[in-house]
């Protein structure tokens, strides 16, 4: 039988139960980024809607960086932080940028 990639020999039990439990907040992790990318795409909307061109918005961002920073207690530290939702909220304008594109019928293929 072959052994997992990535795994070494002696994995104890509460190293397995650990595992488990992050594998498990992943999951978690993964439907609240979709659930708030959804979000994201239902604001682009109300934008386009609007009238409002602009995709990115500074001062909403600065807003969410600032809340999110104080809402941190560790141990992930402020600048890993950043770092996540910046990247977060570029790819919430990514998909916003590819609906706009899909509703005004240019293609997103290169």
């Amino acid at each position: 039988m072959a052994e997992r990639v990535g795994r070494t020999g002696g994995e104890t039990p509460e190293m397995a139960r650990l595992r488990r439990r992050i594998d498990a907040l992943d999951r978690k992790i993964v439907g609240l980024l979709n659930e708030r990318a959804e979000l994201g795409r239902d604001v682009g909307r109300e934008k386009t809607a609007a009238g409002r061109r602009a995709i990115r918005d500074a001062e909403r961002e600065r807003e969410v960086l600032l809340r999110v920073t104080m809402a941190n207690t560790g141990p992930i530290s402020q600048a890993d932080l950043l770092a996540i939702y910046r990247r977060l909220m570029a790819a919430t304008r990514a998909i916003e940028a590819r609906d706009r594109r899909r509703a005004t019928g240019d293609s997103d293929e290169n």
